[in-house]
């Protein structure tokens, strides 16, 4: 018996939301000045209503287009609860084929995650209990579009809240200059003691020989990470740095499938992987993604988007894998998809911990009438 039913209508909305110039924040590419996501809504012949979200791609509309059109076709009909078939035949009749690349994994990870949340609506479970997982803690750190480029005495007043919220590690932000960064990292030591856990993020952002400068001071602050110095595709860049000291390197928020993370695997510079499930495939890819990193012991530390959608499906996500680490909780100043596209999508304990929602499906409440109110703003988001 079929509980889920077959698609019947599939529609993804692309929504924007401009940034104010008092709270646009600066990274390793740019200023940021707007804000976007990709909502996807799957409805079956059965009266199940799913919602995921596909990364924006820097493209909103774009990639919203081609899930309205191409991968529409290519599944209206199939059965909702068939996620593997369902992946399977964007993949072979797109993806693998001349099929747009990244943009094609960016939509049909949204697809998936929408699958998935009817399949638990369906069986009455959470999706977290659909993977196998259970309700455990999950670490969370203060990250997302924040803690970026400002003076050290600065940056360590945007870090007290967050630690006065429980979190236990925040991830800064690099890639300015060294020097300038250095000091930042060694501020926010200073004013925290050894038992916060720094991450740092390049934001693809430095060159080799920033690299050759931080590593010995990051390792000396014993920074946890350092994340995307270089683009995904400088595989000779991560190689040569990954010899500077020991601060493991961490990439693959810009991997897309488990057939480009067998790359990092085999060239051995990457030493933990950050998949998206809004971008590298979805949930069905990023499970197989996990298992491929937990036969070499390498820990999955998932990239988190945009919306509520993409932070509940990712903490289920974390809590289903033997290898799971930190959940990047969202510290931005302003980012109303966390807050107002949908119900809360977790909240953070004492201890820094988080944990996946317990109602059927990916557990969250889409309110349709937000995505009325911030329509596409196409063009770059980063200036």
């Amino acid at each position: 018996m079929n509980l889920a039913g077959k698609i019947t209508q599939l529609q993804a909305f692309p929504i924007s939301c401009p940034i104010p110039q008092a709270s646009q924040v600066t990274l390793g590419i740019g200023r940021q000045v707007k804000r976007d996501a990709v909502i996807v809504k799957i409805s079956t012949d059965q009266g199940l209503v799913g919602y995921g979200e596909s990364h924006h791609g820097r493209a909103p509309g774009t990639v919203a287009h081609l899930v309205n059109t191409t991968l529409k076709q290519l599944v209206m009909g199939m059965q909702a609860d068939d996620v593997v078939g369902v992946w399977n035949k964007i993949y072979l009749k797109q993806l693998a084929s001349h099929g747009m690349g990244a943009g094609c994994a960016l939509a049909m990870s949204g697809i998936d995650q929408a699958l998935w949340d009817i399949r638990g609506k369906a069986t009455g479970w959470p999706l977290y209990r659909l993977l196998g997982g259970s309700r455990k803690a999950v670490p969370a750190y203060a990250g997302g579009v924040a803690l970026g480029y400002q003076e050290p005495a600065a940056l360590v007043e945007e870090v007290r809240p967050h630690v006065a919220l429980g979190y236990t590690a925040v991830k800064l932000r690099v890639g300015d200059t060294p020097a300038r960064d250095i000091a930042r990292a060694r501020a926010v030591r200073k004013a925290f003691g050894d038992d916060l856990v720094i991450l740092t993020d390049g934001n693809t952002g430095c060159s080799l020989e920033d690299v050759r400068k931080l590593m010995p001071e990051f390792q000396a602050l014993n920074v946890g990470w350092l994340e995307e110095p270089f683009p995904l595709g400088d595989y000779r860049s991560y190689k040569i740095a990954s010899s500077f000291g020991t601060v493991p390197l961490a990439a693959g928020e810009n991997h897309y499938t488990r057939f480009e993370f067998n790359r990092l695997i085999e060239d051995g510079a990457i030493r933990i992987f950050q998949p998206d499930v809004s971008k590298t495939g979805g949930i069905t890819e990023g499970m197989r993604i996990a298992a491929l990193a937990s036969a070499w012991k390498i820990p999955i530390n998932p990239h988190t988007s945009m919306t509520g959608l993409n932070m509940a499906a990712s903490i289920h996500f974390l809590a289903s894998i033997d290898n799971g680490g930190y959940f990047e909780a969202d510290a931005s100043k302003v980012n109303p998809f966390r807050q107002g596209l949908t119900s809360p999508p977790y909240e953070v304990d004492n201890n820094g911990n988080v944990f996946p929602l317990d109602k059927p499906g990916i557990g969250v409440e889409v309110d349709e009438s937000f995505i009325k109110e911030y329509p596409v703003i196409e063009g770059p988001a980063f200036v």
